[in-house]
């Protein structure tokens, strides 16, 4: 299946489950998976036979900077809805959450991760 990925979207947001982190807020990374049939794209050349990544775009990143969430998994989970909802062409979201500067006390790490998954039948339930 063709991907259509977005990779290292970086975003200001108040996501977690620690008050410093609901009122100061911190840099979130986002990476974007889209799974689709693309050859109807790739023989016509023209945007709307795709998935409007610009589009997509803006619509991650009114959620990671608009809403809020306790858990990456909840944004995480918001996100691949979302973009299922609103492209129909898309057959899978794949959204990976970095959380950099996670609040795990004594920790050395590069980031918080979780990567969900979510398909057309997720939206039936």
């Amino acid at each position: 299946m063709d991907e259509i990925l977005l990779e290292g979207m970086r975003f200001f947001g108040y996501h977690g489950v620690n008050p410093e982190e609901t009122s100061l807020g911190q840099r979130f990374v986002i990476d974007l998976a889209i799974t689709a049939d693309l050859r109807v794209a790739g023989k016509s050349d023209r945007l709307e036979d795709s998935v409007n990544y610009s589009a997509a775009f803006k619509r991650v990143r009114a959620i990671v900077e608009e809403q809020r969430f306790q858990l990456i998994e909840a944004l995480g989970s918001a996100i691949a809805l979302d973009i299922l909802i609103n492209f129909p062409a898309a057959l899978t979201a794949t959204v990976t959450v970095r959380k950099p500067g996670a609040a795990i006390t004594g920790s050395i790490l590069d980031a918080a991760t979780v990567r969900i998954q979510r398909n057309r039948s997720d939206l039936e339930t």
